[in-house]
């Protein structure tokens, strides 16, 4: 039990009130433990998976697990972290998101354990006066404690009147379904404390709350994101997402092996110990990448995309020890031809449109033979020329 805890609690922000919630843990209570998403967009990927795996480790230890797929809240918008308001979703667009999300969340949570709700069910209940006397549980001065809500209201940004409300309902979830433990990630901190007064303010014991650490993207800079493109996606094939795990820096490794792996921080602490006495860290990373790629493919998947990788760059005789390069360009001047030039992997432009030109180019393995190839901004990938020039290149834009 205590290891489960221990894993459990690994890679989490902050818990509140985390006294009362170990002890209820030791004690064996049974919890209901939720998290809630909105099905604003129709794929999920590791970031958010970072509090299903939460999810999994709980109902593992035997906890009720509820997902909450919003499709009523989605509708209003979370304002979370967002200096506008954001737009509206129709019910088309929200039913149809909906439908990816169970199947996708079943990759890791276990189907038959697990309750699947639509905030719907009861919201669309409400009568007028039941929303009245949700929004009479606060003052708009709780309301404009909110980071977000204070910056936008004193640089006289419009914050719409129901933008206020999605806390309450966030909140009003929690009540509704009779939640002992609700996750989320830094940016929902206001949204989960909500969630404890409303159901205070509706006689119930409040919640508590669990928060966990945005997960940078493969660009080990900012949070990982399907706009950004330093994503990997839940529906990724095994090959790409294998090869996307490999990309990512040997520092961020170990950042992605506390948020997403169910292996002991002790086996993690010995595979750091490893690295220090001279393991190659890439090896390392194969641990990681055949891990995550199980998770979603299957022990077999995993071993053949593994298989796969090494066919594409072990047997290319790639370097164990790559240079990682960080360049900071112009919008107008992200393309491969600068990229090459500027990370010193050729001498000029035009040896490098020479080289792209002739198929001597990869990226990530994969051979770039358009001369006018444009690489994403906030990238991170592995660059070859010829037979025996390599750089792991992470891109950002001025």
């Amino acid at each position: 039990m205590d290891s489960d805890i221990e894993v459990l609690l690994r890679g989490i922000e902050e818990i509140i009130p985390k006294d009362e919630f170990l002890a209820n843990l030791k004690k064996k209570k049974v919890l209901r433990v939720k998290v809630g998403f909105d099905p604003t967009a129709p794929d999920l990927h590791l970031g958010h998976t970072v509090i299903i795996n939460k999810m999994k480790l709980f109902q593992d230890m035997g906890h009720e697990v509820i997902f909450l797929i919003g499709d009523f809240t989605g509708s209003v918008g979370d304002p979370s972290g967002k200096n506008e308001t954001r737009p509206v979703l129709s019910e088309e667009e929200l039913k149809e998101n909906s439908k990816t999300y169970q199947k996708q969340v079943f990759k890791i949570l276990d189907p038959k354990k697990t309750e699947i709700r639509y905030n719907s069910e009861w919201m669309d209940k409400l009568t007028p006066g039941d929303f009245i006397r949700l929004a009479s549980s606060q003052t708009v001065a709780r309301m404009l404690e909110r980071d977000d809500f204070d910056k936008r209201y004193k640089s006289q940004e419009p914050i719409s009147i129901h933008e206020f409300l999605y806390p309450l309902l966030q909140g009003y979830d929690s009540t509704e379904l009779r939640i002992d433990v609700e996750l989320g990630g830094t940016d929902q901190k206001f949204n989960l404390l909500m969630g404890r007064e409303v159901q205070k303010s509706y006689g119930m014991a409040p919640q508590s709350i669990m928060t966990l650490p945005l997960l940078e993207g493969l660009d080990g800079v900012k949070k990982m994101s399907k706009s950004l493109g330093n994503y990997i996606a839940i529906e990724d094939e095994q090959n790409e997402m294998f090869g996307k795990v490999m990309s990512i820096s040997d520092d961020l490794m170990w950042r992605y092996f506390e948020l997403l792996s169910f292996r002991s921080s002790k086996e993690i602490d010995d595979l750091k110990k490893d690295q220090a006495e001279g393991t190659n860290p890439r090896d390392i990373k194969f641990l990681l990448a055949e891990e995550i790629v199980a998770r979603f493919h299957g022990e077999k998947g995993a071993k053949l995309a593994k298989e796969e990788f090494l066919n594409r760059f072990q047997k290319g005789n790639i370097p164990s020890d790559i240079e990682e390069i960080s360049l900071t360009l112009e919008i107008t001047e992200l393309t491969l031809a600068k990229v090459l030039k500027e990370s010193g992997l050729t001498k000029s432009t035009s040896e490098a449109l020479r080289m792209i030109n002739q198929g001597a180019v990869k990226i990530d393995g994969e051979k770039i033979e358009d001369s006018d190839y444009k690489i994403s901004e906030n990238s991170s990938n592995l660059y070859q020329v010829g037979k025996r020039k390599f750089s792991r290149i992470k891109i950002a834009k001025k």
